[in-house]
């Protein structure tokens, strides 16, 4: 199966970098850029830049020119989607494979990318640059051309089989031996002269936590094929071998790993066989004796879990130790820095993480790590621009392999926009401006990595963390060779007090600053035994490294005290007391707020000071309480503490069964058997209070999990409109619903939510395609399926520091969402509701509301 090329067209070669020291740009080459037009088109009712689910034009050649832009932001490799051949239109699904993942040929170069020679163009232009090409690869499945209506039955795989013919006239992958789909065929479905059929007979996965169909059915309808078959096993084995000899490519990402047994890696990587050799004996051969191959398990942990984190890890290793894949891509780190620079989470889940990939994974150094991709919603469709700088700054200080999305460094809230003019929402012109500020931003942040090891290759080891919310979260790097440096992040709109940390660093020396998100962040002195205290601005980050810098002799004053807490918990206010040196007044900082707390003047030696509760609203958190002085820049020890405030039940209404049709009452559902149990169904819904604390209790007719959400709930998205009687400039348009709110209500506050996003908007900016301003944190949210709720929590700070809620309104409305809501057309499709006109409709399945808090 190899390709014949002449030298001058032929690949070129390069040893295996440390992939410690990598970091990689991600880019999708249909959305990337255009450097033939000739090849955007071919002619089987494929290509229309303007519809999301169609070919734009992207090709191999548009990403070989674009390489001295990709090279200036500071990478050292790309990973491109797959450039195999695809299936270009499916008319039953009514989308496209224009992004890499449908193949009918492991073995060719789609039509619309180019040739093979310019695929040779790329990996040859790339290491002339010394930068490295990862491909991305997909052993599960082919692409879509069978399909079953009934569950599988061993004893006749053709009961309720039925086939799909594409555009291009193709009823099946034309690569053998993937070519034999057709299971009434008894030698193609194992039976006669063939040992063992090359697919598995099997419809769509239902639950994805049975093992038997993650394994072996239909990930959204593509083809599964059989990967204990050795004619399936030695064909994947060549296809990919020869993209390694007769390209050049450095590395793999493999799709959907999560969907076959971790074991078959095993023969994919080592198998000895001379026809077809395991790819890490082909890399070999080509020089690359680290060939990185890292897989995608889309798994995300709840707070404080690491479920997920090891169904990851046993991809890369054995129970018995046995190493399989070098690598799986971090997407539990993914989840938790969302919810902490997005949405406001408390930084102890981000330090827990950190705790934990070190402690779950031998080799964290070699897992990539991202901050959004093409599968998943832009970080900036959730958050702002500080919060991607934070996350982006995380990334580039903490082990792995980083990785850029293209239009990241561009702003990009599009979860699949072009970067080229002319492409899919490009908005008519090129996305490849070397000036954007968050281009530049990641320049100076990139160079801070690759100018010190200490980032890719050192230890990370949690300092300081907030378990209420917004707040810091600081760790410490330790090097290979002991040098040290101290992260510091701040994901508050407060001044947050670092107190008493244990740098590591050697006593009575500097920290110094050697990178901040904005200027103007001095360097810190480490006292006597090791320790430092700093003030951090709102919403800042930092990294101080030890130089060996000796410190200033600064005269230290005793630093003041607080007394032992009479209990661990309360129910309501109360007093904290302690000592201070001096007349210079202390102030109290309640969960690192450097700024709110109380300022008291001590008197003969002792201070008094009351502490507010009325924002605590989780039992469960833990608090804190540090006593700072200014003066001398000395703080206390922490005392920590636990509140449980009642709430207040407000509203308990009652919504009618099957009134889950729309406005006009003809809506239906997609035809996706996901749907068919109602999830937007809204049954009851129950409001409670505390203080300017909003809790939302929805009971739904069904809750659906289907498709392994994170969040606990899939096949719908809830937008939750609340009216605040004292706020001024609210909004009366339902962003992207094509509706208006009833009633003459004014929304201030908008929720978000499905089973991969939770976002909240102020009213600030909305339109009909704007969502407005985002707001951290967002609301936390508790799913009991058993009892079909769901609960979201909106702490005073997400309700623009409400203090009381009396005489709101909320307005409670579903759909469903997927990177965007969901298409209404006139007939339903598997994923489009129907009974109306999408362009003018309101997309709105079921209302509750609006509702009036007493």
């Amino acid at each position: 199966m190899a390709w014949a090329a002449s030298p001058a067209e032929g690949p070129q070669h390069m040893p295996s970098p440390d992939w410690r020291d990598q970091i990689l740009y991600f880019l999708m080459i249909d959305r990337f850029a255009n450097g033939d037009r000739a090849n955007d088109d071919q002619h089987a009712g494929e290509f229309d830049p303007t519809d999301g689910a169609k070919w734009s034009g992207g090709d191999l050649r548009g990403v070989r020119e674009r390489i001295p832009y990709i090279k200036a932001l500071g990478v050292t490799g790309v990973w491109i989607t797959p450039p195999v051949a695809n299936q270009w239109w499916n008319p039953r699904s009514h989308y496209g494979g224009y992004h890499g993942y449908w193949a009918t040929d492991f073995s060719k170069v789609d039509a619309h990318f180019g040739t093979l020679a310019d695929y040779q163009a790329l990996a040859r232009a790339l290491h002339g640059e010394q930068m490295v090409l990862v491909q991305d690869i997909v052993v599960n499945h082919t692409a879509d051309f069978f399909k079953y209506d009934a569950l599988p039955d061993a004893s006749d795989p053709a009961r309720g089989l039925s086939f799909i013919r594409d555009t291009q006239g193709q009823g099946a992958p034309t690569q053998a031996p993937f070519d034999r789909n057709d299971p009434r065929d008894p030698a193609q479905r194992g039976q006669g002269q063939l040992q063992q059929a090359v697919y598995h007979w099997t419809p769509d996965i239902r639950d994805f936590a049975d093992d038997t169909q993650r394994l072996t059915w239909q990930l959204a309808g593509l083809d599964d094929i059989d990967t204990e078959s050795p004619e399936a096993r030695r064909a994947l084995r060549a296809s990919y071998g020869q993209w390694i000899r007769d390209v050049g490519v450095d590395g793999f990402r493999v799709d959907t790993a999560f969907y076959v047994p971790p074991a078959y890696f095993l023969d994919f990587l080592h198998a000895d066989d001379p026809e077809a050799p395991g790819i890490v004996r082909v890399a070999k051969e080509t020089g690359r004796k680290e060939f990185h191959v890292f897989g995608e398990g889309f798994a995300l942990d709840k707070p404080f879990d690491d479920t997920q984190a090891r169904r990851i890890d046993a991809y890369m290793r054995m129970p018995d130790g046995t190493r399989v894949l070098p690598g799986m891509i971090d997407f539990p780190l993914y989840g938790t820095a969302l919810d902490v620079f997005a949405r406001g989470a408390p930084t102890a889940q981000l330090g827990d993480r950190i705790r934990r990939r070190m402690q779950v994974h031998a080799d964290p150094w070699r897992m990539p790590t991202f901050v959004d991709n093409h599968d998943v919603d832009r970080f900036l469709a959730q958050g702002d621009e500080t919060g991607l700088k934070q996350a982006l700054m995380m990334m580039m200080t903490l082990p792995g392999i980083p990785v850029i999305w293209q239009g990241t460094e561009q702003g990009f809230t599009d979860m699949r926009g072009s970067m080229f003019a002319g492409g899919y929402r490009s908005g008519g012109r090129d996305h490849f401006d070397k000036a954007a500020p968050m281009y530049q931003y990641l320049q100076r942040l990139i160079a801070v990595r690759r100018g010190d090891k200490l980032f890719s290759r050192g230890t990370p080891t949690v300092l300081r963390e907030n378990r209420v919310g917004p707040g810091p979260i600081v760790w410490r790097m330790q090097g290979e060779d002991g040098s040290i440096a101290i992260v510091a992040i701040n994901t508050s709109n407060n001044s947050v007090l670092l107190d008493n940390l244990e740098t590591g660093a050697p006593p009575d020396t500097t920290l110094s600053t050697v990178f901040a998100i904005d200027a103007g962040i001095p360097s810190i002195a480490v006292d006597d035994k090791g320790r430092a205290t700093a003030l951090l601005p709102p919403r800042a980050g930092v990294v101080w490294k030890s130089l060996g810098e000796w410190a200033k002799d600064e005269f230290r004053l005793r630093p003041p005290t607080i007394d032992a807490l009479p209990q661990s918990i309360f129910t309501e206010d109360f007093y904290v007391s302690g000592t201070a040196v001096g007349a210079e007044p202390v102030r109290l900082v309640i969960d690192d707020d450097a700024i709110h707390g109380r300022v008291v003047r001590p008197k003969d030696g002792r201070w008094e000071a009351k502490i507010d509760t009325t924002r605590m609203i989780d039992p469960e958190v833990e608090h804190s309480v540090v006593v700072y002085e200014s003066a001398s820049k000395n703080a206390s020890e922490r005392r920590t503490f636990k509140v449980a405030r009642p709430w207040k039940l407000d509203v308990f209404v009652d919504d009618p069964q099957g009134d889950d049709n729309g406005p006009n009452g003809r809506y239906t559902y997609p035809t996706d058997p996901g749907y068919a149990t109602h999830p937007g169904d809204i049954e009851h819904v129950a409001l409670s209070t505390s203080g300017g604390a909003l809790k939302i209790v929805l009971r739904m007719r069904s809750i659906s999990t289907a498709w392994n959400p994170p969040n606990g709930f899939d096949h719908v998205a809830f937008s939750i409109y609340i009216d605040l009687p004292k706020q001024k400039n609210g909004a009366t348009v339902m962003p992207q619903q094509n509706a208006e709110l009833p009633d003459d209500m004014q929304w201030d506050v908008r929720l978000r939510a499905n089973g991969w996003t939770n976002a909240v908007f102020s009213a600030e900016g909305a339109s009909a395609t704007a969502e407005g301003k985002p707001i951290v944190p967002a609301a936390r949210m508790r799913v009991d399926a058993k009892d079909r709720t769901i609960t979201f929590i909106l702490p005073a700070t997400a309700l623009l520091f409400a203090k009381e809620l009396d005489n709101a309104r909320v307005y409670v409305t579903t759909w469903d969402y997927d990177g965007g809501w969901r298409a209404l057309a006139p007939q339903a499709g598997p994923h489009a509701f129907g009974g109306g006109d999408g362009a003018r409709d309101a997309r709105v399945l079921d209302v509750v509301g609006p509702l009036k808090i007493p």
